[in-house]
């Protein structure tokens, strides 16, 4: 367990560093000065500097989806709570460098693994949901609801991964969600908000 805390102390340092100072400028010499361990401890946790990128990634995901909990607990319309969940899920504006990190060329891998764990966690939580607002008739689908919910994060993650999107693509995008789900024509189109358009 002590082991478990302290490797969990050295990532936090690392992000610590990669908000402040960038992932390119933070050297694992910085991150050894900032957790106050020794070099070898370093390397007894972790294998690189890009290892502890996904290492931090991680971190932040799980952060996301903790904040995402909370809000489904919440007694709110459930327009605000799909909105609220999804921007929990999201990365916040200091995080915003390191995201960008994720989709350079040389991180592809680690892009998809991000994208995979990022629906994966999520599915479950925009489930419930997605069955909420079945059961209070806002949508009219089959149960097929996790498969539904997987296909809507696919199909975001494709659009929105480079914030390359138009308006009518955004329009088309909340026309599609809204036959997958069965919701009424314009009911979703408060989705915009979670839109940035270029």
């Amino acid at each position: 367990m002590k082991t478990e805390n302290r490797k969990k102390d050295i990532v936090k340092k690392a992000y610590e560093l990669f908000i402040t100072k960038g992932y390119e400028n933070t050297s694992v010499d910085d991150i050894i000065a900032k957790a106050k361990i020794a070099k070898g401890t370093f390397y007894y946790h972790f294998d690189s500097k890009e290892q502890m990128l996904e290492e931090v990634v991680n971190m932040m995901i799980a952060s996301g989806v903790e904040r995402a909990k909370k809000i489904i607990k919440q007694d709110m319309k459930i327009e605000e709570k799909l909105v609220y969940t999804i921007l929990a899920l999201r990365v916040t504006p200091e995080e915003q460098s390191l995201q960008d990190v994720i989709h350079e060329k040389e991180n592809i891998v680690l892009h998809k693994k991000t994208n995979d764990r990022i629906i994966e966690e999520a599915v479950p939580l925009l489930s419930q949901i997605a069955r909420q607002a079945k059961k209070e008739g806002l949508f009219t689908c089959d149960d097929n609801i996790e498969e539904r919910v997987r296909m809507t994060l696919i199909l975001s993650n494709e659009m929105f991964d480079h914030n390359e999107t138009n308006k009518n693509q955004i329009l088309v995008f909340i026309d599609t969600l809204e036959k997958i789900y069965g919701a009424k024509p314009g009911s979703l189109s408060f989705i915009t908000k979670l839109i940035r358009e270029d």
